[in-house]
């Protein structure tokens, strides 16, 4: 497992603009969110049960000037096919966005698929320090559960994110979805998307979905995703085109 603390810089001349770029990029989408709701003893049931949640957006970030962020993934939060991993898009975010990171990637891992060098996503979470108090956890991914199949999934997640809450009860969570390494988007990939959504509209917790976001399209695919030695992942490019567009979405959402 790598958990790295990276310490904000100072933001260049250039950080701002691009960050408002983005906003404005993802605003549209931030404000129409569908998939999002205030939870209920009686939502989260129905949600467990296969329900559909109502529509509410929860309420807005309201984060410190530079929080400490958590950032739990698989690869991609890893850094994976970046030239070095801490030029990934969970290391770059903290730069663009102020933000002091703590990065949990592992390769290979997701809710139900235990990684190449550290456990799933739910026997990772049960293990953080309590002692960081994070005044934000992002949860992204993951694709790697495409094959695992539909079955325990959603006990799987929501195991993982009770002892999330359990960990960390003061921290606002954003729950990052799946983003499609190849095109067109699996339909595996879709029903991730769709079962991560629902979810975290039962918790009332914000949800970015970079397939709903477009991201990543026809247009942009060869520039942000590396096909060769890189194996699918996002080229070092393509994670500072990520950090920015977390960094935006994030922005989009708070106070």
């Amino acid at each position: 497992m790598r958990a790295f603390r990276v310490p904000s810089r100072r933001r260049p001349a250039w950080v701002l603009p691009v960050i408002a770029l983005g906003i404005a990029a993802v605003l549209g989408a931030a404000l129409w969110r569908p998939w999002t709701a205030a939870a209920t003893p009686e939502s989260v049931a129905a949600a467990g049960a296969g329900g559909v949640v109502a529509a509410a957006s929860p309420e807005p970030l309201d984060l410190p000037e530079n929080p400490t962020v958590l950032i739990v993934g698989d690869s991609w939060t890893y850094g994976s096919a970046a030239s070095d991993p801490s030029l990934g898009y969970a290391y770059v975010v903290g730069a663009l966005a102020g933000w002091t990171t703590v990065v949990d990637g592992v390769r290979g891992s997701g809710y139900l698929k235990p990684g190449l060098d550290g456990p799933d996503f739910g026997t990772r979470i049960a293990a953080l320090d309590p002692a960081l108090e994070p005044d934000l956890v992002i949860v992204q991914g993951s694709i790697n559960d495409r094959r695992e199949g539909a079955g325990g999934y959603r006990a799987a997640v929501d195991a993982a994110w009770n002892a999330l809450a359990r960990v960390y009860p003061r921290a606002q969570v954003v729950i990052l979805g799946p983003a499609p390494q190849v095109l067109p988007v699996e339909a595996a990939t879709a029903r991730i998307d769709g079962d991560l959504r629902d979810a975290a509209a039962a918790r009332g917790w914000w949800y970015v979905s970079p397939l709903a976001e477009e991201w990543i399209t026809t247009e942009n695919y060869a520039a942000v995703i590396d096909t060769g030695a890189g194996r699918d992942h996002p080229s070092t490019a393509g994670h500072r085109y990520l950090a920015e567009r977390l960094a935006a979405a994030v922005a989009s959402l708070a106070r």
